[in-house]
């Protein structure tokens, strides 16, 4: 009796030349991606450190209304630095670290006013210079 051999079984598997081209069009598809990718980081941290420059403003306002504007000024001129300032800030602000340096995204820096005779803005710099907000 003979065996009936089946000689044309197909295994069923991708090429090289596919595989090889499956790894080019994804190599594609990322080196145009990352440029964009890295693009939104940086302007959603310019948003992020726009948005606490913003909230900064907020809580100077309310810590001057909830002190009066003599007492407030009085306390301001006493800190001599801008960490001391920012404590004053932080009862105002939600979730606020206690640390000014923490609470900036990274490269970014804020500068407040050195009085609340006339309530300014507080001033933001980023890495690539001053921002207008």
């Amino acid at each position: 009796m003979k065996t009936k051999r089946n000689t044309c079984i197909k295994e069923k598997a991708f090429s090289l030349v596919e595989v090889l081209a499956a790894v080019a069009i994804i190599g594609i598809i990322t080196f145009l991606a990352i440029p964009n990718i890295v693009a939104v980081k940086q302007d959603s941290e310019t948003n992020m450190a726009i948005s606490r420059a913003e909230a900064l403003n907020i809580a100077m306002v309310s810590y001057v209304q909830a002190n009066g504007h003599e007492n407030a000024s009085d306390y301001w001129g006493q800190q001599v630095n801008a960490q001391g300032r920012y404590a004053l800030l932080s009862y105002y602000l939600a979730f606020a670290p206690s640390n000014l340096f923490e609470y900036m995204p990274s490269g970014y820096q804020i500068t407040l006013p050195g009085n609340l005779g006339r309530i300014s803005k507080v001033q933001l710099r980023g890495p690539y210079g001053e921002i207008y907000y």
